[in-house]
């Protein structure tokens, strides 16, 4: 197989499944061959089959019809929504095929376990997409906090700071604003944190609490006089930062317009705004999942570390702060340079690090996570998101939400035995 491009089917031709990953199929022929897509919008469809020429006899409308035809691939690139991960993964593995799954896992607690024991029951490998560890920043920051110069960490501050404009459009909006229909969205965002800390620290976590909730986008804040919608036009549209028109009709935008519509014209996009989800106040959605969360957390040595994640911040970025025995450690991501800060206790100097971010999405990670899992289904090294080591950042994400809606202290090594035999009750359902 070292010699041979590994061959993929592609579950979800949409923002992540043709836009962040399938590309590098395109720039690394060698490597990567797709010869087949399950999406069931026709015109996502036609597109993605044309840019990969991929037999029509290997497109499909639905993930199901996929497994109704013998293996005819190696892969399976699985970029459904969350809550088709579950049965899409089930039915890849079982036939055989090895999976790159999007997070997060699944959306709940059991189905997540049950995910992980399943690949490691039929020897196939489940990688998932906790693509902040294959960037230059988190390789970064991970080498320095392994190394021991910050001596024994002793706190940490993480914040994930999301973007107004990506609140409004994911999590309000979109696809992820209702957790009945997705996940919480602590696991949704923040499992890729809870693996990041969960890798620097190199340790689990004892003890959790977490707190949070939806406080802005609600019905009762919306400004007087607002319309259902941003196109009726609004008068409030002025003073609003979330008119929709601004955000999907302006040129500058036009990344943001391409997530709600194949029709990229003015008319189109408008078209849009006026019957789908997109174009709805933000204080008259559907939405229920929080726009701020903490979580408070004490690991095995005893350090404390708290997470920040809120969706009213004037940049994407994720802000960190290490403090050890020996250093300070003080830190930004973002997608364009990132970096890093150390004041050293010994010495009383500061290093400053300035870290470009790659040339793919998520500071490119999107890439990296691509070329690691073919040089893992390859064996030409180890995956570093294998799902058993991805589990544990999904546990806290769960049990974070549990402490969140019943007012707890977890004790994470009691939530893992239980997270554990959880899937044997699905199995004898």
């Amino acid at each position: 197989m070292k010699n041979k491009p590994i061959s993929a089917i592609v579950l979800g031709a949409g923002m992540r499944g043709a836009d962040a990953y399938a590309p590098y199929a395109l720039a690394h022929p060698d490597q990567l061959n797709i010869v087949g897509v399950a999406e069931p919008d026709a015109v996502r469809r036609h597109r993605f089959a044309t840019a990969h020429d991929i037999d029509p006899a290997h497109t499909f409308a639905t993930w199901q019809a996929v497994f109704d035809r013998p293996q005819f691939a190696d892969v399976i690139i699985n970029t459904t929504q969350d809550q088709m991960h579950y049965a899409s993964t089930v039915a890849a593995l079982e036939a055989g095929y090895d999976v790159l799954l999007e997070k997060p896992i699944t959306n709940i607690l059991a189905e997540t376990v049950q995910l992980v024991q399943l690949a490691e029951q039929n020897g196939r490998l489940l990688q998932i997409c906790h693509v902040l560890r294959y960037t230059n920043f988190f390789t970064k920051l991970h080498e320095i906090v392994t190394s021991g110069r910050l001596g024994e960490i002793i706190t940490v501050e993480h914040r994930e700071n999301l973007r107004y404009t990506h609140m409004a459009h994911s999590y309000v909006r979109g696809n992820w604003s209702n957790t009945a229909q997705s996940s919480p969205m602590i696991l949704a965002k923040c499992c890729h944190d809870f693996d990041i800390l969960y890798w620097n620290m190199g340790q689990s976590v004892t003890k959790l609490q977490s707190f949070g909730s939806l406080i802005h986008f609600r019905p009762e804040n919306a400004p007087p006089h607002a319309t259902d919608r941003c196109t009726a036009p609004c008068p409030a549209a002025d003073d609003c930062p979330f008119d929709a028109r601004r955000y999907y009709l302006e040129p500058i935008h036009i990344n943001w317009a391409h997530k709600i519509t194949n029709q990229l014209t003015p008319e189109g996009i408008q078209l849009a705004l006026e019957n789908g989800r997109y174009g709805r106040c933000v204080y008259r959605c559907d939405n229920d999942v929080v726009d701020h969360q903490t979580v408070n957390m004490q690991f095995a040595s005893g350090a404390s570390v708290v997470l920040f994640m809120h969706g009213h911040s004037h940049d994407e970025s994720r802000t960190m702060r290490y403090d050890g025995s020996r250093a300070t450690l003080r830190g930004k991501f973002d997608y364009v340079n990132g970096w890093i800060e150390i004041h050293d206790h010994l010495t009383d100097t500061v290093e400053k690090l300035t870290i470009p971010a790659g040339i793919s999405g998520h500071g490119g990670g999107d890439e990296g996570i691509i070329r690691g899992f073919v040089q893992a289904v390859r064996g030409e090294q180890p995956p570093l998101t294998a799902a058993r080591d991805s589990l544990e950042s999904h546990l806290l994400a769960f049990a974070a939400e549990e402490s969140r809606l019943n007012g707890t202290v977890i004790d994470m090594n009691q939530f893992r035995q239980q997270a554990n035999a959880a899937p044997q009750a699905i199995a004898k359902g």
